[in-house]
């Protein structure tokens, strides 16, 4: 029993701290986030194995983390600098219905994954695109050219590899 409680201890802390970091979809993690979400179960499996007896250093541990996270996301809003340091930018892949080979080469996005997005959107030619945009989450977004059909949306979201 005593270990139900302690998960039921940890599960609410984790789910307080996620809160206070705000929403957001895991699909859409940044990879500070990311790696956030990794460490915690490395924090808080003793306190569940009972490696640890007490459950205060899981409880400080995590805490820790989802304040040091919180506070990078507020210096990284306030400190243009500080955001361009940690975060990555969106990359161009496609322009004008051209694929950008030494982008696409940069970032590990094949000719293919950008066929399948375009496909997405009911484009079928790269002559209907305007651009392939890699975003900083890892999406594809397919912005066709004016008139050339495609869903009324006009943009994809799929996570893909790269970066």
């Amino acid at each position: 029993m005593e270990t139900v409680i302690r998960i039921v201890i940890l599960y609410t802390v984790i789910i307080a701290g996620l809160r206070i970091l705000g929403k957001r979809e895991f699909g859409q993690l940044s990879p500070a986030e990311l790696v956030t979400l990794l460490i915690v179960p490395e924090i808080v499996s003793p306190a569940l194995v009972r490696d640890d007896p007490s459950l205060t250093n899981a409880i400080v541990g995590t805490t820790t983390l989802f304040s040091l996270v919180f506070v990078v996301s507020l210096l990284m809003h306030h400190v243009r600098p500080l955001e361009t340091a940690i975060s990555s930018s969106p990359t161009l892949l496609v322009s004008d219905g051209r694929f950008l080979a030494e982008n696409m080469n940069k970032e590990r996005i094949s000719p293919d994954e950008i066929f399948t997005e375009m496909r997405k959107v009911g484009l079928y030619e790269l002559a209907q695109v305007r651009w392939v945009v890699l975003e900083t989450d890892g999406k594809l977004s397919v912005i066709p050219r004016e008139g050339a059909g495609g869903h009324a949306s006009g943009e994809s979201s799929s996570s893909v590899g790269g970066g």
